[in-house]
């Protein structure tokens, strides 16, 4: 099927269609579900705006008033505005969702204030305080939109010597408080609430009706509400457990809704909506708002399942000490799925796979879920060049297997990470069932280090042959294509990283870690230089195999044992800091290619069809946009 996927290039981002080309053949009280769920998850889109940056909803009105008002404003300062609110758009505010950095417009503040005069001129409405006029309004938002020193990062895990983490990120999730005054402090809403300093006392607003976020979560409720008519009796029953928690935002709530979820195991539609990624968070507790409409993918789901029906098989044969291998594995319910919406903290930019609950005790109790998202798979693998590959292969047969097995060997490699990898392991009783106290801001790094190394140790078994996911002639080149593959990756990711010298994005410090702790105790990969250009080079796929397997140990004992001072090693030395010449190296390299150094996705489109009277949707269709400008003002009521 000839189709666009890369639509456009806005600086280092490109920007793709997402298509769900299953949703059609759905009978109609899915698609009906999918509506209702697919309304929830848009109604709680700016909540995580205003999560991610306490200005970002002001700052976004100003940005689309302008452009959606543009008669008369000067074409190159238009130009550089419709630029800025492009990345904007795909990073969910001024902040660089990889490296966590500030971006700022590159007119002048002045040319942004006529823009905006003339816009108001044409009829544009702008967020205005109270007593506050449109130059009072420019005057109060110009550093957020100009100043790089002003609030700089997102989030800042490694702020430098005597810095406090949460003083040194600009994200909304705290208020005047540092972590000195935590000590003694207990949160009864630990995951969703904002945390204030307020006249020496901390205090916990809650995400929930009456409290933060009352309006956009009342409107989630009422379409979850309208949506439990047509869900299967699990998922209905998921539904109400979640609307019960929106409702009182209690933590016993919160619990009984993820097990309601787990227990869902067998539903052709599912959602997940609400606060559940803790990345953002500096401590690595908050969760940041988010929402997936889906439909499993029944042609792609098979070789999930097997991974996910053999989840004891790899427990069993974990290469860390027995005290932390789990007996009795719970159930790993997996799948491949199509989305359909993807809101908040998974849109525009998406993850590719997915496990949840992050709760470890709910984990080791009653299992989890996972997902691997087919379509946002497809869409990555169809609009990636394969001038990038080649361009950091040292061979030509290296670029060659990458070609023809990087999709198989990537896909095989989420499943394990999503299904075995985050599912595994148990921790030391002292923690309580919840190691990112004790871990505070190693914890996601070092989880998703846990998690990838589960998969690049499982994926050289022969146990993806016996169960019929790779064939015995091709698993070896397989394996050598994704170990090949993620050397490469950490070389290429400094492409992200275009100022200073730190990697503050979790996944990124992950993948960095292990390549860099490989290559200082083992002969797995090498560094070459050939014609001035680096290359990290796997040259031993035995030796990367059995050195994964030693860190494997190793990180699972820290996280096992709560082990913040060995986690903080670990990362300091391998995982955070980076020679910037070598960066730049990689981003000259890159720009030559055209390539982009991150994606954000384009969702696609539905429109419910009702009957003559009104009263009942009697069809749901699917479209897509092909364009971010239309779906984001779409989006916001303005198109």
């Amino acid at each position: 099927m000839d189709r666009k996927y890369l639509l456009e290039r806005i600086d280092e981002a490109a920007v793709v269609q997402i298509y769900a080309d299953g949703f059609d053949e759905l009978p109609l009280d899915q698609k009906v579900l999918i509506w209702h769920l697919y309304k929830a998850a848009l109604a709680g889109r700016d909540i995580y705006y205003d999560q991610r940056y306490a200005h970002n909803l002001a700052m976004r009105d100003l940005l689309e008033e302008i452009i959606t008002h543009a008669d008369g404003v000067d074409p190159a300062t238009l130009a550089e505005v419709e630029r800025y609110t492009k990345l904007f758009w795909i990073n969910t505010g001024p902040y660089n969702n990889l490296t966590a950095r500030k971006f700022i417009l590159k007119c002048s503040p002045d040319a942004f204030a006529e823009a905006a005069v003339q816009a108001e001129q044409n009829g544009a409405r702008f967020p205005l305080g109270t007593g506050e006029a449109l130059p009072q309004l420019l005057h109060r938002l110009q550093p957020m939109f100009f100043d790089l020193t002003v609030s700089p990062i997102v989030t800042s895990k490694t702020p430098g010597e005597g810095k406090d983490i949460l003083g040194a990120s600009a994200n909304n999730l705290y208020v005047d408080v540092a972590m000195s005054a935590l000590d003694g402090f207990s949160e009864k809403y630990p995951l969703n609430s904002r945390l204030v300093g307020t006249n020496g006392a901390l205090v916990e607003e809650v995400y929930r009706v009456g409290g933060n976020y009352d309006t956009q979560i009342r409107e989630i409720i009422r379409h979850l509400e309208a949506a439990i008519p047509f869900a299967t009796v699990p998922m209905a029953d998921a539904l109400r457990a979640l609307v019960k928690f929106y409702t009182t935002g209690k933590e016993a709530d919160r619990i009984a809704y993820d097990i309601a979820w787990i227990n869902d195991k067998d539903s052709p539609v599912d959602t997940i909506n609400g606060f559940v990624e803790v990345y953002m968070d500096p401590r690595g507790i908050k969760g940041s708002w988010e929402a997936l409409v889906y439909y499993v993918n029944r042609h792609k789901t098979e070789n999930i399942r097997k991974i996910a029906a053999n989840a004891q098989w790899f427990e069993d044969r974990m290469p860390w000490a027995p005290e932390y291998r789990k007996e009795g594995v719970r159930g790993v319910t997996a799948n491949a799925i199509d989305v359909v919406v993807e809101a908040g903290e998974s849109a525009p930019m998406t993850p590719v796979g997915i496990n949840l609950p992050n709760d470890q005790e709910i984990r080791e109790k009653y299992g989890s879920k996972s997902v691997s998202l087919s379509n946002v798979n497809e869409a990555y693998d169809r609009s990636t060049s394969p001038a990038f590959r080649r361009e950091f292969a040292w061979t030509a047969e290296e670029a060659e297997r990458a070609e023809r097995w990087s999709s198989l060997a990537g896909e095989l490699t989420t499943d394990l990470h999503e299904v075995i990898g985050h599912g595994s392991g148990k921790v030391s009783e002292k923690l309580g069932g919840a190691p990112q106290n004790a871990l505070k801001e190693q914890y996601s790094a070092l989880e998703e280090s846990r998690a990838d190394l589960v998969a690049l140790y499982f994926i050289a078994d022969t146990k993806m042959v016996e169960l019929g996911i790779v064939e015995a002639e091709h698993h070896d080149e397989v394996v050598r294509a994704e170990y090949e593959g993620y050397a490469r990756n950490a070389l290429v990711q400094l492409r992200r990283v275009r100022e200073g010298t730190q990697i503050e994005e979790d996944h990124m410090r992950n993948r960095q870690m292990v390549v860099r702790w490989l290559m200082a105790h083992s002969s797995a990969i090498e560094q070459r230089t050939r014609d001035g250009k680096t290359f990290y080079v796997m040259v031993d796929a035995g030796a990367f195999h059995e050195g994964v397997g030693r860190l494997l140990a190793d990180v699972q004992r820290i996280k096992a044992e709560g082990d913040y001072a060995a986690a903080k090693e670990l990362f300091e030395l391998y995982g955070v800091h980076f020679d910037p010449a070598l960066r730049d190296e990689i981003v000259a390299r890159v720009e030559l290619l055209q390539m982009p150094s991150y994606t954000g996705f384009i969702q696609p489109r539905l429109e419910a069809v009702h009957s003559s009277d009104g009263r009942e949707i009697v069809d749901v269709k699917i479209s897509y946009p092909l364009d971010l400008t239309t779906q984001m003002l779409e989006y916001s009521g303005r198109r």
